[in-house]
Formats: C-alpha cells, structure tokens, sequence
C-alpha cells in the first residue's frame, strides 16, 4: 500500500509574501479595529513625548545653564547672562563690581566670561531667574515624564487585550476548521503538528498583534519626528550624521532575508519534536516492552539536534546583526561629537543643541534597532502565519448537501424521521488511489433488523461504518438511510440517531457523567438510574469514590477495558438511538466481564435496528443477516444456519475458530 503520511507538513512552502498574510489576518483584527485606533493615537502621543524629551534639554541648556551667543553691533557672537535688575541683591552686586554691562532698566546683560569674577554665592544671587528656569524645566521634564508612563501602560492594556482576544478567536476558528476535517486528513497528518498549529504557532502571533502593528507605527513615526527635528536644529550637522544610514538599510535587508528562513526552520523541527514526544507518551507501553529506549532517544536526539543547528542560526543572525548596529549607532554619535563638538568650540551652534543632537542620535538608531527586530519577530510570525493558513486551506471536508428543492411533508428529509431501512448500493471505496478496499458492495438493513459482517482482517468491515457514519463518501456508489443518499442528507440529525460502540472506546477527560450524557443533560435522575442498570453500569458507578461524577483520566486510563465498554454502553443508551453500531465490542473482554457485556448489548439491541463487526464468530450466531466479506467482497450472504449447510468460507472460519 502507498502511504502519503505527513504531506501536509512536509510539503515544501514556496515563498510567501507577508502582505497576503497580513491581508488574511485582518478578519480577525477588525473587530477591533477602534482599540487598534485608539492605540494608534496613544502611540502618536508616546512618540511626541519622546521627541519632547531631548528638546527640552537643549532649552534648559541654552537658555537657563549655558546661554546661546548672540551676535553684537560688531558682528561678534557673544555670550550674555540676564540678571533680574527688579532683584536688589543682584542689582546691587552687578553696581558693585564694576562690570561693564547693558540694561533697559528691568534686565541687565552681562559677559558669561566675566561671571567667573564672582563667587559661587554672587554667583547663586545673579543666576536666581535662570535656576528657577532650571526647576520649572525639570518638573516639566517630570511631568512629561509621568504622561509618558500613564500612556505607554493604557496603551499597552489595549494592545494586550486586542491581541489575547484575536489569538482567542483565530484559535477557535482553526480549531473548528480542525475538528470539521474529514478522516482522511487526520489518518494521514501527525497529531504533534496539528497541535503544534493550534498551540505554538498561535501563540506566536502573539508580539505580531500586540506591539508589531502598532510600534512599527511608531518607530515609523519617531524617525520622521527626530528627522524632522534634527534637521530644524542644524541642517549640516543632521545630513553629517545621516552618513551611516545607506550601511544600515543595507544590512537591515540583508540580515532579515536570513532571518526568514532560519524562522521557517525553527518552526518545521518544533513541529516534528512535539510530533516525536507526542508519539512516544502514546507508544510508551510498547518502547518500553521492547527495551527501545535508546534507539528512541537515538531518534529523539536527531530531531532535537537539527532543532538545535536552527536554533543556532538563528542566534548567528542576531549575534551578528545587533553589534553591527550598535557599531553603527557609536558611529554616528562620534560622528556628531567631531563635527558638531568643533561647530561648538567655533560658536556656531549652541551646546544645548549638541546635547540634543546626540540624544537625539542614540534615539535614532532605537527605531532602527526595534524596527529590524520587529521585523525578524515577524518573521516568526509569518512563518507560524503560513502553517496556520496551510491548515485552515485544507480543503480534506465531506461536502455538505446540496440545497434542496422545497418539498412536501411526506417527502422531507430523514432528519425528522426513524431510521427505518440501510442500503448500501454498489459501493466501491479506497483509501489511496488505485488500491481498492470495498468493490461493488451490495446490502440493505431493514428496521428492527440485525446484521452481522464477519471477515478476515483487511476484508473491509471497518471501511463499511465508516461508510455508513459518513466518515469517508464512496469512490461509486451510494449509501442510503430512508431511500436518501447520505450526501444529501443531514448528517447531523441522522448523527443523533446512531449510536457506535466501538473495539476500543474512547473516553474524556471528565466526569462519568460528562461521558454518559454527551450533552444530553435533558434525562431525569429516574431516567439515568434506569440507563445505568441497562448498561450493567451501577455496580461500576457504585464502586467509584464520588459515583457518577467521579473524574476519569484521559481516555479513561484508570478504568479497565470492561469498564470502559460498559461506560461507552451507557453512553449509546443515553442517546436513544434506532441505529446501534458495534465494532466487536466484546472481542478484548474477559469471559466474566463479557456476560456483563453481552447482557448490556442485548438490552441496547432490543428492538433495534443493528450492524455489528464480528471478530468473534459467536458474536454474528443470532444475528438476522450474516455478511461475509473477503478481499473488499462480499462472496457469503444469509443466517449462520444457512451458511453452515454450505460448507463455504464461513462455515471454515467457525471450524478454524473452534
């Protein structure tokens, strides 16, 4: 048999193009689009908060501690100090010493050089305007502060909010693509990748919705602003400075086209270790039976190494690109010191702006920095994005029916009817392409009736409830309930009418209440204790430390095998079905547990219609129709007695049973 195990994952990606992603992402952001705005407009704050900051130092600098020249008469710059002449202290020491000075009366300026002749005390009197500028500038600088850290927190309350409800809605939606999947995508796709989409990669949208679509913004909007401002300080100095920025575009673009791609493998070999762990919890028994501990560790290692060499280079990437951009940014600012340090010295800029310019600077290259960050960040994402988006493009889902025409009440579908006859009309179906498993299968099930397959393993009794549950649609052919093609039909009422027991039954977990009911809470106490007894689950119930709503592990590892049928028993009763399916419910069972079993299916067969897949031959003796399938054939058909007097393949497999 050919197998195409894992396509889904492995299937090599061509190049994606992070638009069309962010384009299939904005579903999910816009419904909250208005936090989105109004997180937009905080940020426009937060940017303008930031650009404030330096330049209220070059204003203190210039105008309280370290007064810009002005040019004289003479054309001279000159560097004067402003003393309140309303101030008698002052205005006395300025008379006293002898200085010359200029005055209108109110503000007298004089020389900064001839401050020195004074002592700190004169000093202190002189200067008590500009100190007190000083103050003001600082609770300034304080409160613009506090605004920024107020902001920034709402902000980003908003965006963390936004961005838990779309990774909260994204992960229901992928979730319900994944469980509306048919049978064939997960026979043929891991269950640790599939996790891995619903869990690692959703989360990794996470920094994508909460600070990349709004701080790109922002970054965006923090180098045009310092561009802006530097280039209203000193044009000259700011296109100096501007030098290194080609080398950093450059390498930017450069480091990020490496990025991509150790991202995209990150992503592939988390996916194939929580496939490998996820393969090995489920395999334990037998690894350790087997004493294949090492080999699967050995196997173990091979993935988590290759995990490793992506992880590293991914780390190389950083490792790289950051320092390069810090050399850069020292660069710059040297760059600034040199140029603008001699601009100073000649008096042609002030030295509050040479201040700003290199605060300014360091904030230049923090944009840069977060901007390339955030791009590798979503790169992750977009990586994570285009496994989320593979899945969800799946398209392996039973079509639903085609719209119906309006017809009468006595033609309506069989959802609102009893199930009261099964056919199977020629069917052919096969899991891979060109390798048959039925082929030209033919039988009908009448109400109240019991058929019994029985077969070889391989012959194809499985595939027919699969078939008959809409698990799988045939190649050819056709499965009818009441006359009605089972793809024009409404699977979801006929679901609620059919009831499967199955070889090994699967439970939750939750409690054994949880597990009976299956969301048909609508029965009485009376109702469930009469089901319990049907079931031959009392006894089992009673046995429990908190009876019914006792919790049970997953799959219902702390009951036994027995237990667990009689569980999945009670389960069918509550439903009330017309169509009882059982796939050898009792062929694992011991012989004590088995009469239990075996009186609990009786009571749950009466008087209703049955298929059951016989492994156990004694299990299909009673049975109204006896179906013998052989190589995907049916090539025996009639009741045990019948088939007896025939001496053909059934009456061999009893002989060779007994």
């Amino acid at each position: 048999m050919k197998l195409d195990f894992g396509h889904f994952e492995e299937d090599q990606l061509d190049k994606p193009y992070d638009v069309h992603l962010m384009r299939r992402l904005l579903p999910f952001i816009s419904p909250y689009r208005w936090m989105l705005a109004l997180s937009v407009v905080m940020v426009v704050l937060i940017t303008l908060l930031d650009l404030a900051l330096p330049y209220i130092t070059k204003i203190t600098i210039d105008r309280y501690i370290v007064p810009e020249a002005v040019n004289t008469e003479g054309n001279d710059s000159v560097r004067r100090i402003r003393v309140d002449m309303g101030d008698p202290e002052a205005a006395a020491l300025i008379r006293q010493s002898g200085i010359q000075f200029q005055s209108d009366g109110n503000v007298a300026e004089i020389p900064y050089r001839q401050i020195s002749s004074f002592s700190p005390e004169e000093i202190e009197i002189l200067r008590r305007k500009d100190l007190s500028g000083v103050r003001r500038m600082a609770l300034f600088f304080l409160a613009i502060v506090t605004m920024h850290f107020v902001i920034n927190f709402l902000q980003m309350m908003i965006m963390e909010y936004t961005g838990q409800r779309v990774m909260h809605d994204l992960r229901m939606q992928l979730f319900s693509h994944v469980q509306n999947l048919s049978m064939a995508f997960f026979t043929r796709n891991p269950v640790g990748r599939l996790v891995t989409r619903v869990t690692n990669d959703v989360q990794n949208m996470h920094e994508l919705f909460t600070s990349i679509i709004v701080f790109v913004f922002k970054d965006l909007f923090l180098l045009v602003g310092i561009s802006a401002v530097l280039l209203s300080i000193n044009w000259k100095l700011a296109l100096v400075s501007f030098m290194v920025l080609p080398f950093v575009v450059y390498i930017s673009i450069f480091f990020a086209s490496q990025a991509r791609e150790a991202f995209r493998t990150l992503r592939l070999k988390t996916a194939e270790i929580n496939t490998r762990f996820s393969e090995t919890i489920d395999g334990i028994r037998v690894i350790q039976l087997f004493r294949q501990e090492k080999r699967n560790a050995r196997r173990f290692q091979k993935v988590n190494h290759e995990f490793y060499l992506a992880g590293m280079r991914q780390l190389h990437v950083f490792a790289v690109f950051m320092p390069v951009i810090e050399l850069l940014s020292a660069l710059s600012v040297g760059i600034v010191i040199w140029y603008g340090g001699g601009e100073v010295i000649r008096e042609a800029l002030s030295l509050g702006a040479l201040v700003a310019f290199i605060s300014y600077m360091k904030m230049f290259f923090r944009p840069i920095r977060d901007i390339a960050e955030k791009y590798n960040v979503m790169q992750n994402a977009m990586a994570s994005a285009e496994r989320i988006f593979l899945l969800m493009d799946s398209t392996q889902t039973l079509p639903d029916p085609a719209p119906q025409p309006p017809v009468t009440a006595a033609k309506k579908s069989t959802g609102g009817a009893n199930i009261r006859e099964i056919r199977f009309d020629r069917i052919r179906f096969e899991y891979v392409e060109g390798e048959p498993v039925l082929e030209d299968v033919s039988f009908d099930v009448t109400a109240g009736r019991t058929l019994a397959v029985v077969g070889p393993t391989g012959s194809g009794k499985t595939t027919l409830i699969n078939l008959l549950l809409r698990f799988y649609d045939p190649v050819s052919g056709r499965v009818l309930i009441n006359g009605q093609d089972l793809r024009q039909s409404d699977m979801v009422a006929l679901k609620s009418k059919m009831a499967l027991v199955m070889q090994e039954p699967f439970l939750f977990s939750a409690s054994v209440r949880e597990n009976i009911m299956q969301g048909s809470n609508h029965r009485s106490d009376a109702e469930l204790t009469r089901l319990l007894a049907l079931s031959n689950c009392t006894d089992l119930v009673n046995s429990l430390p908190e009876g019914i709503d006792t919790m049970i592990g997953e799959g219902g590892r702390n009951l036994s095998s027995g237990e667990r049928q009689l569980v999945s028993i009670a389960r069918a009763f509550a439903r009330d079905p017309d169509l009882i399916i059982l796939d050898e419910a009792t062929s694992y069972i011991d012989s004590t547990t088995e009469e239990k079993l075996q009186e609990a299916i009786g009571n749950l067969m009466a008087g209703r219609t049955s298929v059951i897949v016989a492994h156990r031959l004694s299990t299909a003796r009673n049975a109204d129709r006896i179906l013998v399938l052989h190589r995907g054939r049916i090539i025996e058909s009639g009741t045990h007695e019948t088939l007896m007097q025939k001496e053909g393949f059934y009456a061999g497999m009893v002989r060779f049973q007994h």
